[in-house]
């Protein structure tokens, strides 16, 4: 069965006890409700979403129902449980419309999926994570997976990696410095110098490697892409399992993931230099 990445009920943002300043505050909350609500695949109980966001149960109610008259959240009776509703479809699906780098790399990750047999995957940054944007699940019957918007530690999973190849030193600074080091596994990056090291490597290769980092068991093998200013647009991967992404295959692998990284900064219009 494919291997499935679990995220946690616990908020990804501090408190909404008090909405940030110059904010609406019911807007601010209902956002942060409907992100945490994104992340439970299973669905979530009114209470739990109300201690994690730090909120009355009065008040979280009050914000799922209007989310859900608005189609935004669903109850469902029999058990409780609240869920995305389908009025959240056509908002993500907008965006991945305007990505335009969506659309002109998935051909190219259909082929590295052929190619390798591993999953394929596309994904930006956002602050201090790489959220997935587009997937090309492999066929084998075990096989990453990682749903469209998880979100991932830059410094412990290889898309996080190649988005962070050309950052310079102060920002991995400032980086380090806000989000620490996660760990994820006992082979996660745990201090500076290891990342300064795997950053060394990707800038050298033009690939990034993570050996179980992420999720024990699991290989990735990942790489950046270029806009036109020579800045990093997103990065690929293809993932899978240790047992068929041996250390044999890895510098193979690594230069077809590239490859299709040049490939697909050539159909951008982009450049991967910054002269």
């Amino acid at each position: 069965m494919a291997t499935r990445s679990r995220t946690t009920l616990r908020s990804r943002r501090t408190s909404a006890t008090e909405a940030p300043v110059d904010t609406v505050q019911a807007l601010d909350r209902g956002l942060r409700l409907l992100r945490l609500l994104s992340h439970q695949e299973q669905g979530a109980l009114l209470t739990d979403l109300a201690t994690e966001l730090g909120l009355a149960a009065s008040t979280t109610h009050r914000l799922l129902a209007t989310l859900q008259q608005a189609g935004f959240a669903e109850l469902e009776d029999e058990t409780g449980l609240w869920r995305v509703g389908v009025e959240t479809v056509p908002v993500g699906s907008a965006y991945l419309r305007g990505r335009d780098v969506v659309s002109l790399a998935r051909p190219l990750m259909r082929q590295l999926t052929e190619a390798s047999g591993e999953t394929s995957n596309l994904a930006i940054r956002r602050e201090a994570f790489a959220v997935y944007l587009s997937q090309v699940e492999s066929r084998a019957m075990v096989r990453a997976f990682s749903r469209i918007g998880d979100r991932v530690p830059l410094t412990c999973s290889g898309v996080g990696l190649a988005l962070l190849s050309r950052a310079e030193p102060e920002q991995l600074d400032q980086l380090v410095a806000e989000a620490g080091l996660p760990v994820k596994t006992g082979k996660s990056i745990g201090n500076r110098a290891q990342l300064d090291r795997a950053l060394d490597d990707a800038r050298r290769d033009g690939y990034v490697i993570d050996d179980e980092a992420q999720v024990p068991g699991m290989r990735c093998v990942a790489a950046p892409f270029f806009d036109t200013w020579g800045e990093v647009a997103a990065a690929i991967s293809i993932s899978g399992p240790s047992s068929r992404i041996t250390p044999e295959r890895l510098p193979e692998l690594g230069r077809l993931v590239a490859d299709t990284a040049a490939r697909i900064t050539e159909r951008l219009g982009g450049r991967s230099d910054r002269t």
